[in-house]
């Protein structure tokens, strides 16, 4: 069964059920639309498949959120909801009964880091990137950063954070970011194959063993508050430029 919204595809299979964010154009950034289509798509897909892939369209995986986009709407008098609705996507992720499979089939900055942070699995093209760009505009990795120190030593999450700098796929697997890294031709394939073959197993023994992996690596479930404390450090950031240079960056 094949489902698609304007920039989003969904693909089930026996078990399990593919994602692609379909905007190549905009490099698969997250605008409103895309966001609402991703929590409305992985809540249908609750009881329906038992692996759930997520990956791009293109040479992008997902450049992150629209920040054009945002900034319009803000520009708008529209209320600035982006945040909170890339923490509830990402918690869909990490709450969702389905084993999460990124991948990661070219570049991932930011909020697309997030993306392959939340997710269960993360297997990548050799040609694709993770990165951090926010600092070079003046703003905090509210939540690629924070998730990201949930993963690797300070010295890494630094790295990723300040040098502004792309890690390779390889050097992300290195450091525990991604799981395995394939020739860019075989991803999908791959990718599939570790699907149908987690989609195997027992069902409430898979839910079990996600429920497991993350209360045993993170206690109290920090992700949201680490996200929600990532936001703050925006916040602070955009008063102290404002009341020097009234300059009002976006995370």
């Amino acid at each position: 069964m094949t489902q698609q919204t304007a920039t989003l595809h969904c693909e089930q299979h026996p078990r399990w059920a593919l994602l692609r964010i379909d905007r190549e154009a905009k490099r698969n950034a997250l605008d409103r639309a895309t966001r609402y289509s991703l929590l409305r798509v992985l809540e249908a897909l609750r009881g329906k498949a038992q692996v759930i892939v997520l990956t791009g369209t293109g040479g992008s995986f997902c450049a992150g959120l629209d920040l054009k986009e945002r900034e319009a709407e803000i520009a708008a008098g529209q209320p600035d909801s982006a945040g909170s609705e890339a923490i509830e996507i990402n918690m869909a992720l990490r709450e969702h009964p389905a084993i999460i499979i990124a991948a990661v089939n070219g570049v991932a900055l930011g909020q697309g880091v997030t993306l392959i942070n939340s997710s269960d699995l993360a297997l990548a093209a050799d040609s694709a990137t993770l990165g951090c760009p926010e600092i070079s505009f003046a703003a905090f990795a509210s939540m690629a950063g924070p998730t990201s120190q949930l993963l690797v030593n300070r010295k890494r999450a630094a790295w990723l954070l300040l040098a502004n700098t792309p890690l390779d796929a390889l050097m992300a697997e290195r450091w525990g970011l991604l799981n395995e890294v394939v020739p860019g031709d075989q991803l999908m394939a791959r990718t599939a194959e570790l699907a149908r073959t987690i989609a195997g197993f027992d069902p409430a023994a898979l839910e079990a063993t996600k429920k497991a992996l993350q209360s045993v690596h993170e206690g109290l479930n920090p992700w949201r508050t680490a996200m929600e404390q990532g936001q703050k450090v925006n916040a602070d950031i955009r008063k102290r430029r404002e009341s020097k240079v009234g300059i009002n960056p976006l995370p």
